[in-house]
């Protein structure tokens, strides 16, 4: 028996999962109705909440919050990561959490954890989930309560018998120096689990960890058997509780947290499937309503759950596949992750492009299909979740348009196929070049298995050794086009911050970042801060007590009036000076905030102390230009939302002395009109000279303020709010419209007093980074203004150039030096620092003009070409071939007289040369219809050219090519030579 256990629960840690059989499983509800997964997950929260006075926190958005290791928020305890790492911010909302719970929106695809390849081969993995968690901070509780209280709601609230319940828990691990967590085998012996059901693992099952480095600890599992009692035990994951007790170390080595915490996840989907005695997970009304729209929507055969050999033409398959995806396309899209070209974003659309795969081609659904699935989606979460309510006709609208620009895709990729298909020969392999333009990576955007499966259901084989060379070549173009990273400051570990707790250090006092006024004449005035050096940190983090030597280190102050980059406002750079020693500058590159802590990044020149008394002064033009930037982008934050409507979303932005950057979720691109509008509004304001009101006020005041701008943050409580024109207690008033008619958002940041000081505001830059999300750039002050002269000047070039165009050309080579002037001078608007809304409407201004120049230069040609063909009939007579020289000066020119020869004399071959200047000579040719087979004009023009040293180009009956001699008379005779041997 110990043995046929043993084997169930490690087939449940290697592939439970993905088990099929989740069958004749009873309801557990003592309803004649199953319990309905809405009133599962409130029962979740209302235990914690009531019976154990858990605070109930909202889900996080899958976008994951500054933390560059995540594609998509994948587990609940993502958003309290600060809090295990020690980083939270101590005067936030979140540094006041001890006991929560919440039902947090997950995504598992792509990086480390991903089912998506999974997702409709069984029935039970999902690439969207709801993880259901309770957590403890700092000791609140630990092992024996929460244990305690996942049996009590499983067994009592829920009623799952407590015979078909099984647990698992950390074995131990010598090579770490670990022994078993015996405490919490012990937790469950006395809560009354028979020992047969208590289980040990090793590390792989029973450890649980952040990531390489970071928090981690024992963790103890709860099982259900699908199997009832009845033969071998068929054990499910239902609950995962977490002890984070220790740290892993960057060498390997594990260290015991400063504070322990409880971490606890269990799947929604499963526990649904349990309780309504469901044979998977896509059989409870989580799934069915959608399942049922599906079916409506496609006209397939009803969903009957089938899996493998058993899914005949994989419909089920398909059923889950789409399902599945709707559900996170449209939770992704809600919280601002749209499909698009890398990332997150990028995994996004491969999710959709292998629904709409699965929708047309298995279940034959219609155009416009997936996006009609929305409201289903919306039905069964958006109760849970509002903001799927809130954004329900943008998903449609967006999975809709990119349905059909796959489906148009899909179809030109066929061509494509079909038209290099034909050019190969029986046993070459398909290029990796074609592939590749039709990849994700590549023009249509199609998947490459995708591309894989349409070739083998042909019987042709992929070059996949190019295809792998092709994206290494990718990987490394994506690496130098990359923003540059900003090289990683020193940082305070987990230990450090813990340590400085424990001696009672209080958090830096930053208010004196504050500090600054307007003198009279109208400039800045930045007050010095003075501190005392409480600890010194090297390179690798250790404390020590001093430094010197050109040592960098880093210090920590009792206060500072460095600004620590958050927000997306950069640091402030600057210098401290020994208090009594003003002649030794001691530099400070940069401030960073751990934990409440703000540590600055020095050089020590000499020796610097803990104790020493020291005196901070900010590079003051740094921070002033990072003071205009960021009231900027507060005011082209407001000017969007003008011009586009209220629901216009930030979602992101950073600014540092020289640019701002600032990217907004729009439903299409802007025009030109709207960039025109949006800066003539920031302008106006800048031009009022208003005032800029800050005041720290309760986090609970900014709650329910209409027009408040708030983002996806963790803000301090009591928080800072930026009004711009209007006092902050006005803005705030319940009464007040005042948020709704000027800019008032929440804000650490450092900002100007009056908004004159901007100057001026220029969007010099804007792009699509994925679809529905645009990314601006802008300049401001001085530089704004140069832009704008600089946008003058190519305008006045443009409007030269166009009065030129009218003017016409008197010969060819004037109409060419217009056209490649034209092509200069969009290559000069394309690449300006200048106002993008000008930039724009110069570039239609200019390809209309190239389009207006080309034909210019073709008609002058022609007429050239008609003039020298008739030169060269009256120089000779008719025969199966001409071969001379000719005046021109383009090789395009050439070979349009090569073409009318030849029309008018069919039955003629002709090859012309033109010598051009310093020794060139431009070579076209082509071959009579009459000719023998053997007779083409690329090989005639390669003999030629390749006799004057150089090479050709065409095809069996037109060619080109150039050369270099002085002997044009010996090219000529093999130009001769080689036709009239062919003929």
């Amino acid at each position: 028996m110990a043995a046929s256990v043993a084997a169930a629960a490690g087939r449940l840690r290697r592939a439970i999962r993905r088990s099929p059989s989740w069958r004749g499983l009873r309801t557990l509800s003592s309803e004649a109705s199953p319990t309905q997964a809405a009133a599962v997950r409130d029962a979740f929260l209302s235990f914690f909440r009531d019976r154990h006075g858990h605070r109930l926190v909202p889900s996080a958005s899958v976008r994951p919050r500054g933390d560059p290791s995540l594609l998509f928020v994948n587990a609940g305890m993502n958003q309290f990561k600060p809090i295990f790492l020690g980083t939270v911010d101590p005067r936030s909302e979140m540094a006041g959490f001890r006991r929560v719970a919440n039902s947090q929106k997950c995504v598992r695809a792509g990086g480390r954890h991903s089912d998506l390849e999974d997702v409709g081969r069984d029935l039970s993995h999902h690439t969207f989930f709801e993880m259901l968690g309770n957590w403890a901070f700092g000791g609140e509780y630990f092992k024996e309560e929460a244990c305690s209280m996942a049996w009590e709601l499983l067994t009592q609230v829920y009623g799952i018998p407590e015979d078909q319940l099984w647990v698992s828990y950390f074995g131990g691990d010598p090579k770490a120096g670990l022994g078993p967590d015996l405490e919490s085998r012990d937790i469950w012996l006395n809560l009354g689990v028979p020992a047969s059901r208590v289980l040990s693992f090793g590390p792989e099952e029973n450890f649980w960890e952040m990531g390489d480095t970071g928090p981690c600890g024992p963790c103890t599992e709860i099982h259900y058997d699908l199997a009832g009692g009845a033969g071998a035990p068929q054990l499910v994951e239902l609950w995962n509780l977490v002890f984070m007790q220790h740290n892993r170390e960057a060498d390997g080595s594990l260290q015991p947290l400063p504070q322990r915490h409880v971490d606890t996840g269990m799947g929604l989907e499963r526990l649904v499937a349990v309780l309504q005695g469901r044979r998977s997970t896509y059989d409870t009304d989580l799934f069915s309503p959608l399942l049922d729209a599906i079916h409506q929507g496609c006209g397939a055969p009803p969903y009957s759950g089938r899996v493998g050999a058993a899914d005949e033409g994989r419909t089920d398959t398909a059923y889950r596949v789409v399902a599945d995806h709707i559900r996170t396309l449209s939770v992704c899209i809600a919280d601002g992750v749209s499909p698009g070209m890398s990332g997150a974003p990028l995994v996004l659309r491969r999710i959709l492009r292998r629904a709409v795969r699965f929708s047309t081609e298995v279940l034959r659904a219609p155009p416009g299909f997936l996006g009609s699935l929305v409201p289903a989606v919306v039905e069964t979460l958006g109760d849970a979740y509002p903001e799927l309510q809130r954004s329900s006709a943008q998903i449609a609208s967006l999975v809709s348009e990119d349905e059909a620009a796959f489906l148009a895709s899909l179809q030109r990729g066929r061509r494509v196929i079909e038209r290099t298909l034909k050019r190969l020969g029986p046993s070459d392999v398909f290029p990796a070049e074609v592939a590749w333009s039709l990849s994700l990576s590549g023009n249509l955007g199609l998947p490459l298995d995708l591309v894989e499966l349409m070739l083998e259901e042909k019987g042709v084989p992929l070059d996949t050794a190019g295809l792998e060379r092709l994206a290494q070549e990718e990987a490394q173009h994506r690496t130098l086009q990359a923003e540059p990273v900003q090289e990683q400051g020193l940082r305070l570990d987990v230990h450090a911050l813990g340590e400085l707790q424990r001696r009672g250090v209080p958090p830096t006092d930053d208010s004196p970042k504050y500090s600054y006024s307007l003198r009279p004449g109208g400039g800045y005035e930045f007050s010095t801060c003075e501190a005392q050096v409480l600890q010194l940190y090297t390179e690798d983090g250790t404390a020590v007590a001093s430094v010197g030597d050109g040592q960098r280190c880093g210090l920590l102050l009792d206060k500072t009036n460095f600004y620590a980059e958050q927000g997306g406002q950069a640091s402030d750079r600057g210098y401290l000076v020994l208090v009594g020693q003003q002649d030794v500058l001691f530099p400070v590159a940069r401030a960073e905030v751990c934990g409440g802590f703000i540590l600055h990044e020095v050089v020590a020149p000499e020796c610097l102390k803990v104790g020493d008394q020291v005196q901070l002064h900010v590079d003051e033009a740094w921070r002033l230009s990072c003071m205009e930037k960021h009231t900027a982008i507060h005011l082209l934050s407001w000017a969007l939302r003008q011009a586009l409507g209220p629901g216009t979303e930030q979602r992101g932005s950073h600014l540092n002395p020289e640019r701002l950057r600032f990217d907004v979720a729009t439903q299409a691109p802007l025009t030109p009109e709207q960039l025109r509008t949006v800066e003539g509004t920031v302008q106006k304001a800048v031009g009022r000279d208003e005032a800029v009101y800050m005041e720290e006020v309760a986090l609970a005041r900014t709650a329910h303020v209409p027009g408040l701008r708030s983002l996806d943050e963790v803000y301090p409580d009591p928080v800072r709010v930026v009004s711009v024109g209007v006092p902050v207690a006005h803005a705030l008033h319940p009464a007040s419209q005042a948020a709704l008619q000027t800019s008032v958002e929440l804000c650490c940041g450092t900002h100007l007093l009056r908004t004159g000081a901007i100057g001026d505001l220029v969007i010099v830059g804007e792009r699509q980074l994925v679809k529905g999300i645009t990314r601006l750039l802008a300049v401001t002050g001085e530089q704004a203004q140069q832009a704008r002269e600089v946008g003058q000047s190519l305008a006045q070039e443009v409007e030269a150039a166009a009065a030129r165009l009218s003017q016409g050309s008197r010969d060819v080579a004037e109409a060419h030096r217009l056209s490649k002037d034209i092509g200069q001078l969009t290559d000069a608007v394309d690449t300006a620092t200048m106002p993008q809304w000008q930039r724009r409407e110069l570039q239609a201004t200019l390809k209309a003009l190239q389009r207006r120049a080309n034909t210019a230069v073709r008609k002058l040609e022609i007429g050239q070409a008609a003039q020298k063909t008739q030169e060269l009939l009256q120089r000779h007579t008719e025969g199966p071939l001409i071969v001379d020289t000719v005046s021109t000066e383009s090789l395009s020119v050439l070979v349009k007289v090569v073409r009318q020869l030849c029309k008018q004399a069919p039955s003629t071959s002709v090859l012309l040369l033109s010598p051009q200047p310093l020794g060139q000579v431009l070579c076209a040719c082509q071959v009579a219809q009459s000719a023998t087979p053997a007779f083409t004009a690329e090989a005639w023009a390669l003999a030629v050219c390749s006799h004057m040293g150089g090479k050709a180009w065409g095809s069996q009956v037109v060619a080109q090519g150039t050369g270099s001699t002085a002997d044009l008379e010996a090219a000529l005779s093999t130009a001769r030579a080689y036709a009239l041997n062919q003929l």
